[in-house]
C-alpha cells in the first residue's frame, strides 16, 4: 500500500469514526441529528474517487446528519462541500475575493469536472 493509500485510508477511517461518536440524536447536546450512514457511505465513494496525489479533506459532521468536506488552505481561500444522501452536492468556496457556491451531482463514481477544478486551484 503506497502513502496515498494509507491518507486516503486515514480519512476514510475517520469518516467512519463520525458515523460511532454522532450516532445519537443530540450527540454535540443540542437538537441535532445523528451523522447519516448513508451520507457516510457516500463521502467514502467520493474520498476514493478523488485523483490519485489529489489534496484530502478534512471531514466533519452536520447538524442535518450530513458530512462536511473541506479543503481549508487558509482564511481567504477554502472550500466545503455537504455530503449527504442525495446525488446533490452543494458546495462553497472563498478563493482571494473570489467566493462562490454551487451544486453539482455526484454518482458515486465520478467527481464533476468543475468541482476539481474548483478544488485544485486552492
Amino acid at each position: 500500500m503506497d502513502s496515498l493509500d494509507v491518507t486516503k485510508a486515514s480519512v476514510l477511517s475517520q469518516v467512519q469514526a463520525l458515523v460511532t461518536e454522532c450516532a445519537r440524536s443530540g450527540w454535540d447536546s443540542s437538537e441535532v441529528e445523528p451523522v447519516s450512514k448513508c451520507a457516510a457511505i457516500r463521502a467514502a465513494d467520493f474520498i476514493r474517487a478523488l485523483p490519485q496525489g489529489f489534496p484530502l479533506p478534512q471531514v466533519a459532521p452536520e447538524p442535518d446528519g450530513s458530512i462536511s468536506l473541506d479543503w481549508i488552505r487558509s482564511r481567504t481561500r477554502l472550500l466545503s462541500l455537504s455530503m449527504g444522501t442525495s446525488d446533490r452536492l452543494p458546495y462553497a468556496w472563498i478563493h482571494g475575493a473570489d467566493t462562490g457556491h454551487a451544486v453539482v451531482l455526484f454518482d458515486g463514481k465520478n467527481i464533476p469536472p468543475d468541482l476539481l477544478e474548483c478544488i485544485t486551484r486552492l
